[in-house]
């Protein structure tokens, strides 16, 4: 196991912004275990889904939340939790604090001890650098432009063959932001220490080398 010492770094920040892209190189270029936390909620809403439940009752989603040993399964299929219904259900699970609590504990788990014996941690989500590792070394808050990031994200679904268009993903990403932001049990906000990455205009290389920049100044490599 690696030592509690070991550095974390917290990547946070709304949906499409390129977090979990940045989140992911991060971890490979200095060797860390990465952590798309946003999975253990889409893993969730999905669990509440696929029970035909609805995402928006607390104790149907809190319930999903302690099935520990459902919400691995959950998870072992990326592609159908990165569909957009998934999306709205863990966000609407994620507004419920229960459901936070019942998470917790695994996140900061994988902080402490990252798996694999790996020298540190990165975490992407929206709450890393508030809650989930205030203490992290390095945090990033990725954002971009409404209409930026609902442009990434109308052109993923459209890979993926879903059926949509560019004002419903917008419309439906202004919703998602406010209701994460509004919400009760950690809403979605920079830490005050974190550094603000905008990636409106950058391309994947541009925002991974001043993430890098940005970390690697923090760690005083």
């Amino acid at each position: 196991m690696a030592p509690r010492s070991s550095p974390i770094i917290a990547i946070d920040g709304p949906a499409a912004s390129g977090k979990g892209t940045i989140a992911k190189r991060l971890a490979a270029h200095f060797g860390f275990a990465h952590l798309d936390t946003g999975l253990l909620y889409r893993a969730v809403g999905l669990i509440v889904l696929n029970t035909f439940g609805d995402p928006a009752d607390a104790s149907t989603a809190e319930k999903a939340a302690h099935d520990v040993g459902v919400i691995p399964k959950a998870m072992a299929d990326p592609s159908i939790l990165r569909e957009d219904r998934i999306s709205v259900a863990a966000s609407k699970v994620a507004a419920h604090p229960g459901v936070r609590a019942a998470l917790l504990k695994f996140q900061r788990d994988f902080c402490t001890h990252p798996p694999g014996g790996e020298a540190g941690a990165v975490l992407d989500g929206r709450d890393i650098g508030t809650v989930i590792a205030p203490t992290a070394i390095a945090k990033i808050y990725v954002t971009a432009s409404d209409e930026a990031r609902a442009q990434r994200r109308f052109k993923e679904l459209q890979g993926r063959g879903e059926n949509v268009t560019y004002a419903s993903v917008l419309a439906d990403m202004k919703e998602r932001d406010a209701r994460d932001a509004s919400r009760a049990a950690a809403p979605a906000k920079p830490a005050r220490d974190a550094v603000i990455l905008d990636t409106t205009t950058m391309t994947a290389d541009q925002a991974f080398a001043e993430a890098v920049r940005i970390v690697e100044q923090k760690l005083n490599v």
